[in-house]
């Protein structure tokens, strides 16, 4: 099996070859930033709101991006060329880049940027199918005031800690609350629940990230004619719902059907979740940057 081609700070390298600074900020601190994207039918699926994000992120972190968004378009399309990649999965990574062990971000003078071009299976196929389980974290997601979940950060690990919890408890994904007590979002997904034919999603302000996924599925819904509020609500809410489901770059949409060993609904992927999923992956098939 050939290498795969990374690009990193300019160049184009094997797998293999592809190295960055043991001093690097982003290795030390987790001082840095990502997107996780997807490539579908030739296209960088919505390239311009995962570039627009990223940006975003940096300017919260008072990170400098050496490049415009033009050039980190066209780095993320080569990166795909140079791997035959037509359908699959991008990781884009800025770190502060290479400094000495102090904290001071000063030290560091010049950004590093890199970007992979591979795949990735989240969940088995046949979740997509029948559903899956969750449970419910005791981590709590991060206030805003103290690392913002909007900012998609290097530092994950209060995700980790919770995603742990799922691994021990035998199940794929773990619910995470805020301090608060009202449901945020998984530890790498976005999360809805439908309840008399309204869809509701956790809004931005009780601690999660702005997915992209998450607000193309909002988008589709109301073309389809449901009604989606971003409303806060609890676990009670997510035990007696119709229906639930995760979204996310990596996870696309899928159906949970229990939730700490609650059956939601009928126990099955239900048919708004079902509507949901073939309206987005109809719609990945046409919106994104040219992989040219």
């Amino acid at each position: 099996m050939s290498e795969k081609i990374i690009y990193i700070d300019g160049e184009f390298l094997k797998e293999s070859e592809a190295k960055i600074s043991v001093f690097d900020h982003g290795i030390l601190y987790g001082d840095g930033i990502f997107e996780g994207i997807r490539a579908y039918n030739g296209k960088v699926f919505k390239g311009k709101e995962h570039i627009d994000r990223l940006f975003f992120a940096a300017k919260a972190l008072m990170l400098d991006i050496p490049f415009t968004k033009d050039e980190v378009a066209n780095i993320i399309v080569e990166t795909c060329k140079r791997n035959n990649l037509t359908d699959g999965y991008i990781r884009l990574v800025v770190t502060r880049g290479k400094g000495d062990l102090g904290l001071s971000p000063t030290k560091c003078n010049k950004a590093s940027i890199f970007c992979i071009a591979a795949n990735i299976t989240l969940y088995p196929k046949a979740m997509y199918e029948k559903g899956m389980p969750i449970i419910t974290a005791s981590q709590r997601r991060n206030k805003s005031t103290i690392i913002d979940p909007q900012i998609k950060s290097l530092n994950y690990l209060n995700n980790i800690l919770a995603k742990i919890q799922a691994n021990q408890a035998g199940v794929p994904e773990a619910l995470m609350l805020n301090h608060d007590g009202i449901v945020a979002e998984c530890t790498g997904d976005n999360i809805f629940i439908i309840k008399d034919g309204v869809i509701l999603t956790p809004p931005i302000h009780v601690g999660i990230l702005d997915g992209i996924t998450r607000n193309t599925v909002i988008k589709l819904a109301k073309d389809l004619g449901y009604t989606v509020l971003e409303k806060e609500f609890t676990q009670y809410n997510l035990y007696n719902a119709d229906e639930c489901f995760l979204t996310g770059t990596a996870a696309e949409v899928i159906a949970v059907t229990s939730v700490d060993e609650r059956i939601i609904g009928d126990g099955v992927c239900g048919p708004i979740t079902k509507k949901l999923l073939a309206a987005f992956q109809a719609h990945t098939k046409v919106d994104g940057i040219d992989i040219k």
